[in-house]
């Protein structure tokens, strides 16, 4: 998804244009940024007792950070650190990123002809509370902000939900028109299309009377009596979606139809550029909570049937995953993280205008084995267990072997109390046949885990 945005007022933001937002994932460092970017190039370790202990640590290239009774973040999940698969030469992902980078240096340059966009792509995943979520206006019963959709380090600092999460950084430093791209974390279901990692990228553009209005300097972007206005319009402190979408109490409507234009424009163009130029494609109406209005660009595929994906937001951001998996008919999105060379070798950046599609290696059969336990008394599902934490723990376990989760049964015994649970885990390896013997030994290891880590007890 890329967004294009106009952004509410962020905190520690501060100007006097208007700005537009695109998120798709890209970079370079930049050497007023070197005490935000501690890069990752290590493999990250975890030396926490536990992640409820107050008094334990995680180790996180070379710095230590205190854990509390929000930590959830898990070895698993630390050990994606420093892959930066974004920037692996010849990776699926890489040659995206620089596709949209390329789009955006040939759509925007200064009167020498050098790109107007600056590139940030190894930006340290791990931010603050504030950065991911208080500086981009998320209301405080914001459903994002939860456990069980973040991974946390402890309750001030997690890896970021977002890239986004950078960006009222990179404005305060000065910064007008930049990407940022790199992977996000979220805690997630287990399927084809779903990984609690993946890829985004963000493009801002800033813009002001003189680059917005051009000759026609009659014109303004602010209300004359906005900040009249503003005093009498409450901004919405929960996570309803009753903001108006027309435009921001102190613009004017003509800034707003003109950055609404150049948004649109320049989002359609990079889908005809990544697409075809045949494209269909549709805008969606849509809500964010920092920026207002929103749009959301949908285009039609032919896979198989018709699809709608959505690729872009005004606001802007883009999945760079779900794009990938479609321009290169890759089918599972496991597969970016393989280091199998018979994946790898079918990609090359040498001609990124004719992009390779994906010749399946082999078909390796699937195992599928249930698990079914009862939960604790007076334990149920979203209160006082997460199917997150559930995933999570099977992920430490087993890794990538497991293609698929579903929970496919629960009901409650009457006559007990208890909740009882059913998973289907489908094990697939990407790059060899599975045994049954193997899979049986892993799900025995799951069940293990569940008994020791939520107290269940295993039908």
């Amino acid at each position: 998804m890329l967004i294009l945005r106009q952004w509410r007022h962020l905190k520690g933001a501060s100007g006097t244009g208007l700005t537009n937002c695109l998120t798709t994932q890209i970079g370079q460092y930049d050497s007023k940024l070197n005490s935000q970017e501690n890069s990752i190039k290590h493999r990250c370790m975890a030396t926490s007792v536990g992640a409820a202990d107050p008094k334990g640590v995680l180790q996180i290239n070379g710095q230590t950070y205190p854990t509390d009774d929000w930590t959830n973040v898990t070895p698993k999940i630390l050990s994606y650190l420093g892959a930066n698969k974004h920037v692996q030469r010849n990776h699926p992902l890489s040659i995206l990123r620089q596709r949209i980078v390329n789009y955006f240096y040939a759509a925007y340059r200064n009167s020498r002809g050098n790109p107007l966009f600056s590139v940030y792509d190894q930006l340290s995943p791990i931010v603050t509370v504030e950065q991911n979520f208080d500086n981009l206006l998320f209301p405080t019963d914001h459903v994002s902000r939860a456990r069980s959709d973040c991974y946390y380090i402890n309750r001030h600092q997690l890896l970021r939900a977002h890239t986004t999460a950078h960006q009222a950084d990179l404005i305060a430093c000065g910064l007008d028109n930049f990407l940022v791209a790199g992977e996000v974390y979220r805690r997630d279901e287990i399927d084809s299309t779903h990984y609690p990692v993946f890829h985004q990228l963000d493009a801002v553009r800033l813009l002001t009377k003189e680059t917005l209005f051009g000759r026609n300097q009659d014109l303004e972007i602010f209300e004359n009596d906005w900040q009249l206005k503003s005093k009498t319009s409450a901004i919405p402190e929960t996570s309803s979606k009753c903001l108006d979408q027309t435009k921001q109490v102190c613009h004017t409507l003509e800034a707003v139809k003109l950055m609404e234009h150049e948004m649109k424009d320049v989002l359609v163009g990079l889908a005809r550029d990544l697409f075809g130029t045949q494209l269909e494609y549709r805008w969606v109406d849509t809500y964010f909570p920092f920026t207002q209005p929103s749009w959301e660009l949908e285009v039609l595929l032919r896979v198989i049937g018709w699809k709608c994906l959505a690729v872009a937001s005004c606001d802007m951001k883009f999945y760079k995953e779900r794009l990938a998996m479609v321009l290169f008919d890759i089918p599972d999105i496991r597969l970016f993280w393989s280091n199998d060379s018979g994946f790898l070798n079918q990609f090359s950046e040498e001609n990124l205008q004719k992009l390779s599609k994906y010749k399946p290696i082999s078909v390796y059969p699937q195992c599928t084995n249930d698990l079914s336990f009862w939960l604790p008394l007076g334990v149920e599902v979203d209160a006082g267990f997460a199917c997150n934490d559930f995933y999570d723990l099977v992920r430490t376990v087993a890794g990538d072997v497991v293609e698929q989760i579903s929970l496919i049964d629960r009901f409650k015994n009457r006559k007990t109390g208890k909740s009882s649970l059913c998973f289907r885990i489908v094990y697939r390896h990407m790059e060899r046949t599975l045994t049954q013997a193997e899979v049986n030994d892993i799900h025995k290891r799951i069940a293990d885990a569940c008994v020791e880590n939520f107290r269940v007890e295993i039908r």
